[in-house]
């Protein structure tokens, strides 16, 4: 996202980081940790918030970070020294992707605690966690997003063979989940601390997003939704070939229109911000420039692959793990117009190809 957009919302800290594993508060019984990530994306913010449950008080704690030596290190030094000597009560996970789920499992048996997710992505995980056991097994997933590329037009050998490797991805970053879990649903209610906390639900990033608003608070956890820097990432991915994910995504948005303009935003990446209605209005503008690029590229060349789309929407170079979001982006907004009609799509020579109409 260009800087001009950036200036358009309000950084209450500047241009002030906390230092990984360092607790910093940014409102009323509410603290941002950033914890360090092994890809180009180095870090992501958790939550910790004051809570008591059953006369006992301690932590409930927004997301984990991956299941990586390192942030297990940084996660043994706060239970020394960073809770000031309170538990933490509960793990809560907003969705299913690593650097948020990795460490549920390994937080909660150390704490005795249970977990609180969206149904579908405690599923969801539980499912990829597992190591493949079999040909036939969901769990290969680096076997089959390379499968899927092939099939929109992804040719370069190199870095399909990086993508297929990636079938021990995801249990590489996240320990194995409690056999149980509390579930959460959009407009629950949670109290957390002797506040409310408004469940919102949102699709498009993960199958079942969960983001959190405290009116008394004035403060909105987002999750992945909405990024003050970055546009959140939305793919079609193997596992569901057909899905039509940007849709569901813009949609999800009208959700937060409820939410006071003021309210302090805390994102998973990036720095809190206030201006949340004029982030969702660049996220529009965002997407609606490029599906207007998506639909000229298609106009101007009959055929078009997701793989010629990508060079298009990303202007840089990408890695193997870079590539696999920027594919899965490219065909995303190739869907999005396929299903409101505005291109047609033939499977020619086992690859997909888009049409204008």
């Amino acid at each position: 996202m260009k800087q001009d957009l950036q200036s358009t919302l309000t950084f209450p800290w500047g241009e002030e980081l906390p230092e990984f594993g360092q607790r910093h508060r940014v409102g009323p019984g509410v603290y941002w940790l950033r914890l360090p990530l092994p890809f180009a994306l180095d870090h992501i913010n958790v939550w910790l918030l004051e809570d008591e449950i059953n006369g006992q008080k301690g932590w409930t704690l927004v997301d984990t970070g991956v299941a990586l030596d390192e942030q297990k290190a940084i996660w043994r030094q706060l239970f020394d020294s960073g809770f000031d000597g309170l538990p933490i009560l509960r793990v809560l996970v907003t969705h299913m992707h690593p650097d948020h789920v990795g460490l549920a499992g390994w937080l909660c048996r150390h704490w005795q605690v249970p977990l609180w997710m969206s149904m579908t992505d405690y599923m969801m995980a539980c499912v990829w966690v597992r190591p493949p056991t079999d040909e036939h097994s969901v769990g290969h997933v680096g076997q089959a997003t390379a499968s899927f590329f092939q099939r929109h037009g992804f040719t370069d050998e190199t870095m399909l063979k990086e993508i297929r490797q990636r079938d021990n991805y995801y249990p590489g970053l996240v320990s194995p989940l409690p056999a149980e879990y509390v579930r959460l649903m959009h407009a629950d209610k949670i109290r957390i601390g002797g506040h409310v906390w408004e469940v919102i639900v949102g699709y498009g990033h993960a199958p079942e997003h969960v983001s959190l608003w405290c009116p008394e608070k004035n403060i909105f956890i987002s999750g992945d939704m909405i990024l003050p820097r970055i546009s959140t990432n939305v793919s079609v991915h193997a596992y569901e070939p057909e899905a039509n994910p940007l849709t569901l995504y813009l949609d999800s948005l009208a959700r937060y229109a409820h939410i006071d303009k003021k309210a302090l935003v805390l994102p998973s990446h990036g720095r809190p911000f206030v201006g949340l209605h004029e982030r969702i209005r660049q996220q529009h503008e965002h997407h609606a420039e490029r599906l207007k690029e998506t639909y000229h590229a298609c106009k101007q060349q009959p055929g078009f692959t997701a793989a010629q789309l990508v060079p298009i929407m990303f202007r840089r170079s990408l890695d193997a793990h870079q590539m696999t979001f920027a594919m899965g982006e490219a065909i995303a907004h190739l869907h999005t117009l396929y299903y409101k009609g505005r291109l047609v799509r033939r499977l020619e020579d086992g690859v997909y190809r888009f049409y204008a109409h």
